[in-house]
């Protein structure tokens, strides 16, 4: 008896389990998820204009509970739904962190913990799959990052170094030690004001043909090592979406097979009812044969 109620339970749990499930992995609560994320971004970035009437920052504050509610309830759900599964998805414990940061006790007294409520509108990433698909790819990249850092950080030095010696003595506040010179070079690959900040000053102080070597350091830094980031970024994106496409492509021949051997079940199911079918046609033939000599020798 114990053993029969603790199976009904245990499927009982099951199958709600499956619907909490079902529930969650819908494209409508993901849209409804969306939609509250995007309406919570609207309201943080109204909730700073201090020329709002109170009702309005009220209203605000109050949806803003409203939002965290939300949010808890689809962690629970995911929770219940996939167990400890859902730590396995790293954008689980993403969403669960971001969350997580608005119900530090005493959040509300720390200027710092309520400017890290925006954070929620980053759950976006892990909603929208192109942005998750984005971020993931730069994730991906992070080791050819690392090497093409490296050869930018060479390079850097390698310039600093250069540019210490020839414009040191007569530039000392952008090329006067190795440090300074870094953080000028760093400027000069960023390209910003670079002409009139940089370039001007240190030709007007005696280097008439210093643009040489400026040049030269934009062309391998900024122009070659930076569309190396871009192009290491979208060949990491390219590969996502390619195992995107692979896992759909296994997904679609998975069903397929499943779809042939359920076709084939169904029509194994068919010829055995055909079969009975056949043998009841026969008993009833031969009950109507019993009935007629019955009645015949009646």
């Amino acid at each position: 008896m114990t053993l029969g109620t603790n199976s009904a339970s245990r499927e009982t749990s099951n199958s709600l389990r499956n619907a909490v499930r079902r529930i969650v992995e819908a494209s409508w609560f993901t849209s409804f998820i969306t939609l509250i994320i995007i309406a919570n971004a609207i309201t943080l970035g109204a909730a700073t204009y201090d020329n709002l009437p109170p009702a309005l920052h009220a209203a605000f504050a109050l949806f803003d509970q409203f939002v965290i509610v939300v949010f808890v309830l689809e962690i629970m759900l995911k929770f219940f739904a996939y167990r400890w599964g859902f730590f396995r998805r790293g954008w689980n414990v993403f969403d669960l962190f971001i969350v997580g940061v608005v119900l530090v006790p005493g959040a509300a007294g720390f200027t710092v913990l309520r400017a890290l409520r925006v954070l929620r509108v980053l759950r976006l990433i892990s909603v929208v799959p192109m942005m998750r698909r984005i971020v993931e790819a730069l994730f991906n990249a992070i080791p050819g990052m690392g090497a093409i850092c490296a050869v930018l950080a060479l390079m850097v030095y390698v310039g600093s170094v250069m540019a210490t010696t020839l414009y040191g003595q007569t530039n000392p506040d952008l090329f006067g030690s190795l440090p300074v010179s870094a953080l000028t070079l760093f400027q000069v690959i960023t390209m910003d004001g670079w002409r009139g900040e940089i370039l001007r000053p240190v030709m007007d102080a005696g280097h008439p043909y210093a643009w040489i070597f400026f040049l030269v350091f934009i062309v391998l830094a900024s122009f070659a090592v930076l569309n190396l980031f871009m192009a290491l970024i979208v060949e990491a994106l390219n590969d996502d979406v390619e195992e995107a496409l692979e896992e759909a492509t296994d997904d679609l021949r998975e069903g397929q097979v499943e779809a042939h051997a359920e076709r084939a079940e169904l029509v194994q199911l068919i010829g055995v009812m055909r079969s009975e079918i056949g043998e009841l046609r026969s008993a009833v033939r031969d009950l109507r044969g019993d009935i007629a000599r019955s009645q015949g020798q009646q």
